[in-house]
């Protein structure tokens, strides 16, 4: 497996595609726990993503993980702007000297380090229903080389179950069981849209 600033582009596009696509199912996901609005807001962060990219036309790895964090940061309301871009921003610096990614172990250590900014950013520990839950156990399957498609189902699907201790869910309490975490189901389609991008290759 070897991740090119090519490859991590086509990533980053697909998973304006999908975005764009689930914006829907996001918004409806977000809509008995949270504000309702964020599939609106995801999709208007790859939207500003793909015209900051179109301007800058990154040549690194590390550019495009920055151009990307930015547009997170600068779009997206609510919690999953700042969170997305932290993420990011971690993953900017953690493919800083890299031309290319070039094993899963390697991109597990560089997914470690956004999940690193997310849990300084939204002071979240896994299970408290958050991105955590994806980000964590993605993390661990990357180091592994084992990430399949049903680890990233079952890490958003694992969410369902458990009570918000973060973010606007958190106010709902015991009514947020049953629901999945919707930061949690766009990160599993950020990582899906990653898996289909290597499966390509």
């Amino acid at each position: 497996m070897q991740l090119t600033t090519e490859t991590v582009q086509a990533w980053l596009d697909t998973f304006t595609k999908e975005i764009e696509a689930n914006k829907a199912y996001l918004s409806d996901l977000d809509t008995p726990i949270g504000d309702g609005d964020h599939g609106n807001n995801m999709a208007r962060g790859v939207a500003a993503y793909q015209e900051a990219y179109a301007k800058q036309q990154p040549t690194t790895i590390s550019d495009t993980f920055k151009v990307f964090s930015m547009a997170m940061i600068s779009k997206v309301g609510g919690a999953s702007g700042p969170l997305y871009g932290s993420a990011f921003m971690n993953m900017t610096k953690a493919t800083k000297e890299l031309e290319t990614i070039d094993s899963f172990e390697q991109l597990g250590t560089i997914v470690e380090e956004g999940l690193t900014g997310i849990k300084m950013r939204g002071k979240a520990e896994f299970e408290d229903k958050t991105m955590v839950d994806v980000w964590q156990p993605i993390a661990e399957a990357l180091k592994k080389g084992e990430l399949t498609k049903d680890t990233i189902e079952a890490a958003k699907e694992h969410t369902k179950e458990l009570v918000a201790k973060k973010g606007r869910a958190s106010y709902v309490g015991e009514r947020a069981i049953g629901h999945i975490d919707p930061g949690s189901a766009s990160s599993a389609i950020l990582f899906e849209s990653l898996l289909t991008v290597i499966e390509k290759d």
